[in-house]
């Protein structure tokens, strides 16, 4: 275990799941191994192995697949009340985002204001797409209005859409469409016009943007085209650049190397994916990959944050 004492804890963890009881009991059978052996003494007991001071807990795998609104109004209520007396209960070791019953649009806006105004969580928590819409899509409008109203922040993470479910025998679908879930919902975002519409809607993208980087030639050509001249004058960067992006699963050389040539050292936001991974697997992958000075790397582990979330200001 880390020796190294309380007050040198100062990273914050955005990417940080946890497995609340209504969670467990909705999905059931469903859930992988990690999730079902979560407990609150595991995660502390990691956060402190990697100096984690404060971990934002989220839920994934969230019942996107349920077609009853009314048990996703239920899940999403319950999760956000035990994340709160999470938060409560262990004074400034975790913060929340608030899981929303989307694509229940009525209802996640409920969750909003109750998750923000009176369990005073730290944002809003998304998926990047619902069944077979993307961020961005007009259907979700209300809530980048609200959010944006706000100067929310909320932290997004990769789902597995509908049309893209087993399709790689033996290949399972996170570990392909995550990151190219990531990708859509980034284009989507841009592409239609939402992220500049509601440039106060502040957004955490997981896995260092997933494949975007990879796709810029295509991305920043698609931008000067006639089609999205008028509406991207200043081009797919300038938008690409106004989001944020979290380290989980992708502290390594080869993805963090493409990452920051394309984003803003400033614009990386430390992230661990709990209980999938770890935090100190993270810390040091982050340092050993050689991308970022020492100083950007004490950034990511929590200034770039703070300039967000200024309750986490040193």
């Amino acid at each position: 275990m880390s020796t190294n004492g309380a007050a040198e804890r100062r990273r914050i963890d955005v990417h940080h799941h946890i497995a609340p009881p209504a969670y467990l009991a909705e999905v059931g059978p469903d859930i992988n191994p990690p999730l079902k052996s979560w407990s609150l003494a595991k995660a502390v007991e990691d956060m402190d192995e990697g100096n984690v001071a404060t971990a934002i807990v989220s839920i994934t795998q969230i019942a996107m697949r349920l077609t009853d609104r009314e048990r996703i109004r239920r899940l999403a209520r319950a999760c956000n009340e035990y994340a709160a007396r999470m938060v409560a209960e262990h004074k400034g070791r975790f913060g929340m985002f608030v899981a929303l019953p989307l694509p229940d649009i009525d209802a996640s806006l409920k969750e909003i204001e109750y998750g923000l105004d009176q369990l005073k969580a730290d944002g809003v928590g998304l998926y990047t797409s619902y069944h077979d819409k993307w961020l961005g899509d007009p259907l979700f409008e209300p809530i980048f209005a609200e959010l944006n109203r706000r100067k929310a922040v909320s932290y997004v993470h990769p789902a597995v859409p509908d049309c893209c479910r087993n399709i790689v025998p033996g290949v399972g679908d996170a570990a392909i469409e995550y990151g190219t879930d990531t990708t859509r919902a980034i284009a989507r975002m841009v592409f239609s016009g939402t992220a500049q519409r509601f440039p106060d809607a502040r957004m955490i993208w997981s896995h260092a943007g997933g494949t975007m980087p990879f796709l810029i030639e295509r991305f920043t050509r698609m931008a000067e085209s006639p089609e999205y001249a008028a509406q991207l004058p200043q081009g797919f960067l300038h938008e690409a650049h106004r989001f944020f992006y979290d380290t989980a699963q992708a502290s390594n050389r080869y993805a963090l190397s493409a990452a920051r040539l394309v984003i803003p050292a400033s614009r990386f936001v430390f992230g661990t994916d709990y209980p999938y991974r770890t935090a100190a697997e993270h810390v040091a992958g982050l340092k050993t990959s050689g991308v970022f000075d020492a100083a950007e790397l004490s950034a990511i582990d929590r200034d770039n944050l703070a300039g967000l979330l200024t309750q986490y200001a040193d």
